[in-house]
């Protein structure tokens, strides 16, 4: 396959099939690759020759790990605001198309899924998860946001797990993505390839699946959802820790390891991440979309979001100087600020 090619386009018997194609980078999403995406979409929508959209990633490791943050950040820092922006708005607009997709949309996961990669496969209706299948939120860890219609998705999921995922950024597997419904069905890794073939053939689409889906295994996740009910209901994130060190005293190293967890991750993306939770329940999908825009309008700048970006993806030293460094430092007007009416910037939705 011609690396080259970001993303590939193609009718194949009655499927438009999408290969997300840059593997060394994860299959990363780019402005181009967002671009290439919505426009064949576009066309497909209304072509009685395609009859469902399958969306798979090049290479074993990742459907899509996200989109191209060391650029975005890049961009940011050089004063080229609007191109930043513009990768954010196009891509939000992609999954608002995504989500209203007149055509089955079928991702087949067999990897890494975060960030824009979730963007990209949450939304349709078919979400394949394959043996290797791996999913995060983990913006908070970078100063960033849980985006991409995490805003409408995560206080939809059951209980109050949408909340834990995105203050914690934990990865799910397979088995807690089937509980969770992040994935609609499991297929072994060595049957997506026929499952593809099978679907681009014609075949019905829930008679393909059958004939390859397995029960997902237990989910561990589902012995601590009890607890992560009970912590993540609190009603701010300074209470969320306060409850989950309050069950680390009895005894529970699951709420011991989750606070310790959030205890690395940037106040204020935390902050922004439960108020974007706690105000999404209300939303519908492209309201949830405009206020991810507003979010991302603003982010940049701020500190944590370069800052995390530096740690983690660029020097790696994974060390964060967060600003403020601590909860209690966190204004609750700096978060508000966010979540505020960009006039005749808002992200459109026609």
């Amino acid at each position: 396959m011609d690396e080259s090619v970001e993303v590939l386009c193609e009718k194949q018997g009655e499927a438009g099939l999408i290969t997300l194609n840059r593997p060394k980078a994860l299959n990363a999403l780019t402005l181009a690759m967002v671009r290439e995406m919505r426009r064949a979409l576009d066309s497909w929508a209304h072509d009685p020759a395609v009859t469902r959209i399958v969306v798979q990633g090049a290479g074993e490791k990742a459907f899509c790990a996200g989109g191209d943050i060391r650029q975005l950040t890049q961009d940011l820092k050089a004063g080229r605001r609007e191109e930043a922006l513009a990768f954010w708005r196009e891509e939000y607009q992609l999954n608002i198309a995504i989500k209203r997709y007149p055509k089955p949309y079928i991702a087949l996961i067999d990897g890494i899924v975060m960030g824009g990669g979730v963007g990209v496969s949450l939304h349709g209706t078919h979400r394949v998860a394959g043996d290797r299948y791996l999913f995060a939120m983990p913006e908070v860890g970078i100063g960033f946001f849980p985006d991409v219609g995490a805003t409408y998705a995560l206080p939809r999921l059951p209980g109050q797990t949408g909340m834990y995922l995105a203050l914690t950024g934990e990865r799910v597997k397979r088995a807690d993505a089937m509980m969770l419904g992040l994935a609609t069905d499991a297929v072994p890794s060595g049957n997506i390839p026929g499952l593809r073939d099978a679907l681009i053939g014609g075949d019905a689409v829930e008679a393909a699946f059958a004939r390859v889906a397995v029960d997902p295994e237990e989910a561990p996740l589902e012995d601590q959802r009890e607890l992560i009910d009970s912590c993540f209901s609190a009603g701010s994130v300074i209470e969320i820790l306060a409850r989950l060190d309050a069950a680390a005293a009895k005894g529970s190293e699951f709420a011991a390891k989750t606070a310790a967890g959030m205890r690395t991750k940037s106040p204020t993306s935390m902050c922004l991440a439960f108020e974007q939770v706690r105000r999404g329940a209300s939303m519908d999908f492209e309201d949830a979309m405009k206020t991810e825009f507003r979010i991302v309008s603003r982010i940049g700048d701020g500190h944590d979001f370069h800052e995390g970006v530096r740690a983690v993806l660029i020097d790696k030293d994974n060390r964060p100087a967060w600003q403020p460094a601590d909860l209690e430092g966190v204004e609750k007007a700096v978060v508000e600020r966010h979540f505020a009416d960009l006039g005749d910037r808002e992200l459109e939705v026609a």
